[in-house]
């Protein structure tokens, strides 16, 4: 499987190679302090049914809003609907989020997700969708793909690109404009983003205008500097990424699957592309070593890392100041490529 994927095998500390493990800034460990309160149990050590139920950041978020006396109400958009994608195995639930001010025909952005491949759903990753659609005034449908240890790979990769044939076949009798669909997602989700993107261009249909791929899982080596260096990083460390793989993938080869491992694939002819990663991070060097591959193959790629946060930091926009300069920079990204 990936290599050194065994949670048995002795996890090599970034500092016993005599480097400083990076520490979140005040405001990430405010957000940390509250997730620690919440006794979050190890996700490696947990059934899939378990580790849904655990407390997640977007929980710890809350919280600390609470403590700083803010609202917790989510950003406002103008509507959310609740809908079904038909074109994959089963029906597929998708939230579509509306901003003020939607003009037709209007751009959209299919986003995906993180959570492994396994955890977390819409309702986890609420903020990102809303935060996307009023600063790039773009509708935003986000995808529920079916989970892992239930549907094993590629079920999540195959509804993801179910869900953007639809949307191609589908969005101008919403109004959308077929040639201004971008794909966006967070972690698994990033990936899914980029997968679909690959296999629109190898299926001939509408390319996405842009792919926004957020600290992507992008790699099978479980041994980068940023794996050590983040080991036992929180709220997503070493163990729990191998966990992940080992309830999505059906056997140990499939990770050096190109759809797994897209530092490998054929990843010419995309479109302009946008990484973000958090310097806090066992994913940080998949984004890096992803975005040097594609510029070597002809892709146009914007990459940005923002220090001193971690995993997950991108939804935090009411806490951290790292998540609101890195929405705005995703949607100028976004909005550039979109014509709007």
């Amino acid at each position: 499987m990936f290599k050194s994927i065994a949670l048995l095998t002795p996890i090599i500390l970034f500092a016993s190679l005599g480097h400083a493990a990076p520490t979140p800034n005040t405001e990430m460990k405010k957000v940390l302090t509250e997730l620690d309160k919440k006794n979050p149990l190890p996700i490696e050590k947990l059934t899939a049914l378990e580790a849904r139920k655990q407390p997640t950041p977007t929980d710890a978020v809350k919280a600390l809003m609470i403590k700083e006396k803010k609202s917790t109400k989510p950003e406002k958009v103008a509507k959310v609907e609740e809908k079904e994608i038909s074109g994959g195995v089963a029906s597929i639930p998708a939230r579509f989020y509306y901003p003020e001010g939607l003009k037709k025909p209007f751009a959209t952005i299919v986003y995906y997700h993180g959570g492994g491949f396994v955890i977390a759903d819409n309702n986890v990753y609420d903020a990102t969708p809303r935060a996307l659609a009023n600063q790039t005034k773009s509708l935003v449908i986000s995808v529920e793909y079916r989970k892992a240890p239930e549907n094993k790979f590629p079920a999540a990769h195959e509804d993801a690109f179910a869900a953007y044939k639809w949307v191609v076949n589908h969005i101008q009798t919403y109004g959308g404009d077929p040639k201004k669909i971008a794909v966006a997602g967070e972690s698994a989700g990033a990936n899914l983003a980029i997968n679909t993107a690959i296999r629109a261009r190898d299926a001939r249909i509408v390319l996405p205008a842009h792919i926004l791929a957020v600290y992507p899982l992008a790699s099978s080596d479980m041994n980068s500097v940023s794996y050590q260096e983040n080991a036992d990083a929180k709220p997503l460390n070493k163990p729990m990424m191998g966990w992940f793989v080992e309830q999505y993938l059906n056997k140990g080869s499939e990770a050096q699957d190109p759809r797994i491992n897209l530092v490998n694939a054929n990843l010419a002819g995309l479109p302009s592309t946008t990484i973000i990663t958090a310097e806090i991070d066992p994913l940080k060097m998949d984004g890096e070593n992803l975005a040097s591959k594609m510029k070597a193959a002809g892709v146009d790629v914007e990459y940005k890392t923002y220090n001193g946060v971690t995993h997950e930091f991108f939804g935090m926009a009411p806490v951290l100041k790292e998540a609101r300069d890195a929405q705005a920079f995703a949607s100028q990204e976004l909005k550039a490529s979109l014509q709007q």
